[in-house]
């Protein structure tokens, strides 16, 4: 019975308010009651009751009768009186080309209320297209206003003023970015009439450009008919250099040295132009190495096409060796999303045959030539792209082509009698990662990413390659060969600093390849580990345990991932 009086209690006292009672008569009739907090709230819900009724065609809606029952209970009565028509709301001196743009129909404003609402939007949305085709101090309104049989009728006004177009950008700040490439970067190009939809997604690509960074608010100056945009911009360390080397006994070779090491050269915005370089080795045994080269051109010829050139070799022991070219054309959708075609030529062979002697038939592992074309679409809508703790981030790309077995003349001839030596391959992979930063120091990172590939002579040395720091951690780099995958990272950070944090993670795959097995793989990997960013550059450490089909989950499996990224 006390629980039930002390919620009898709550509801009535909890109740105290600001009342409003109001009738609309008239045109329109309407009876309600309210309760507000405050007087002001209840003075702000008439007024908004005043222009709803005028937005609907009651020009002369008024409060005609007030009074106080009680000191908080008001009673009101609103007087709609006649609604107005629109005769007719003309065209005026709006030209055919704006009227399409702006998409106005102005058969919506004849023999219907006048409803200012509609009126407004109209007028927003032309002026949103003058605002986008040099005409940023343009005005409109009503003109040769007549009333007909309590029916109103206008006609459109429109001063466009003066024509402004785009002046050289100003960079201000301490970048080498040359103005003359980031103005064709950001699609900023002077003479052309001003755009203020243009310098919105400039500004968007601007955040998208990892190499420089805002130092302040940019500004927009208008004089002698010309719009010029200062960005102070100041570049960031983000060229890297870093590499080590090692001289072992050579285990194989009596009374020599193997040379093991790392090197990792990154140049970004190479002479201010946006033209990036890198330079990726790296060699851990005696016969297993890799070499990553890449290049990008940006707005070649003065177009706006970015080519981007890379060449990979990946040399597996004494089995395989493959290289990889491709091409690839880039194309500036908007600030957001970024179109590629491209084209790759890949190729792998064998190194050896002695240990395939006593094989049946042709091994998982082959000579082949797979020549293909493709596409990928990124979309980026995070806050920073050089450290991102909030946004989204997307891709996805896919590729088709013949691939080509070549017969190797270490190997049998009836090997290949039964197989066609040429059949069409595709393969398809999607990365979306999302990153949020909760209130105070916390953030999350989620991340999903999958691939398939799919061919009736799928071989091991052209599978897709997942493991490791970047993508599945636990396990060492490349360590799953895979048909079809799909991997998700679970992260929760906590940011001691504005760019380094503590993280602990759970990563849950799926692995299938169809090459050497049918069973399907269900990996798994949690640990922990921090990001610490320095003066120099950027350490990584992460401790991780990992299972799957061929590795137990134990602390002697455990791996270490670890490194240093030096920037200048």
């Amino acid at each position: 019975m006390l629980f039930l009086a002390f919620l009898y209690f709550v509801e009535v006292f909890g109740q105290e308010g600001y009342g409003l009672k109001y009738a609309v008569l008239g045109g329109k009739n309407l009876k309600e009651e309210r309760s507000f907090d405050d007087t002001l709230s209840r003075e702000k819900y008439i007024k908004s009751l005043l222009l709803d009724l005028q937005g609907q065609g009651y020009l002369l809606a008024r409060v005609s009768n007030s009074n106080f029952l009680d000191n908080e209970l008001m009673d009101i009565t609103i007087a709609t009186h006649q609604r107005f028509d629109w005769v007719e709301l003309g065209r005026g001196n709006l030209e055919d080309w704006l009227i399409l743009r702006a998409g106005i129909d102005f058969r919506m404003f004849y023999d219907k209320p006048v409803n200012f609402n509609a009126l407004q939007r109209a007028f927003d949305r032309i002026l949103q297209v003058t605002d986008n085709h040099g005409y940023p101090f343009a005005s409109v309104g009503l003109d040769s206003l007549y009333l007909e049989n309590e029916s109103l009728g206008a006609e459109v006004r429109l001063d466009l003023g003066p024509k402004i177009t785009f002046d050289t950008l100003q960079v201000t700040g301490g970048s080498r970015t040359k103005p003359v490439f980031l103005s064709r970067s950001l699609g900023l190009i002077p003479g052309e009439a001003f755009s203020q939809r243009k310098v919105d997604r400039a500004l968007q690509t601007l955040r998208n450009i990892p190499y420089v960074q805002l130092a302040d608010p940019p500004s927009l100056t208008f004089q002698n008919q010309e719009a010029t945009l200062y960005l102070p911009l100041e570049d960031r360390k983000l060229n890297t250099i870093d590499g080590i080397i090692g001289f072992l006994p050579n285990e194989i070779e009596a009374n020599r040295m193997l040379v093991t090491g790392q090197f990792d050269l990154e140049l970004y915005n190479v002479s201010g132009k946006g033209r990036n370089y890198s330079v990726n080795w790296q060699r851990l045994s005696q016969y297993s190495q890799n070499l990553r080269v890449a290049a990008t051109e940006p707005l070649v010829f003065g177009s706006k096409i970015d080519v981007h050139a890379s060449y990979f070799l990946l040399k597996e022991d004494t089995t395989f060796l493959n290289r990889d070219f491709g091409i690839n054309l880039g194309y500036r959708i908007n600030g957001r999303t970024y179109l590629s075609f491209f084209n790759r030529r890949q190729a792998g062979d064998l190194l050896s045959t002695h240990k395939f002697s006593q094989s049946d038939g042709l091994p998982e592992v082959a000579d082949f030539r797979f020549n293909n074309y493709g596409g990928r679409l990124q979309f980026s809508d995070v806050n920073d792209a050089f450290f991102p703790t909030h946004g989204w981030l997307a891709s996805i790309s896919t590729g088709l082509g013949n691939k080509r077995l070549i017969q190797n003349t270490g190997l049998p001839d009836e090997w290949y009698d039964n197989l066609e030596m040429v059949s069409l391959q595709y393969y398809l992979e999607a990365d979306v990662s999302y990153r949020h930063l909760w209130k105070g120091k916390f953030g999350t990172l989620l991340r999903l990413r999958a691939g398939e590939m799919d061919n009736q002579n799928l071989l091991l040395n052209d599978l897709f390659r997942v493991g490791g720091l970047k993508s599945f951690r636990g396990f060492n780099e490349n360590y799953f060969f895979a048909s079809r995958y799909a991997y998700f990272n679970f992260e929760p950070r906590y940011y001691f600093d504005s760019s380094s944090y503590f993280l602990i993670f759970a990563d849950f795959g799926r692995m299938e390849n169809q090459v050497i097995s049918s069973e399907v793989d269900w990996p798994m990997a949690f640990g922990a580990g921090f990001s610490m960013q320095t003066g120099g550059g950027i350490f990584n450490f992460v401790y991780a345990l990992g299972k799957s089909v061929d590795q137990p989950l134990g602390f002697n499996y455990s791996r270490i991932h670890f490194g240093y990224t030096a920037r200048f």
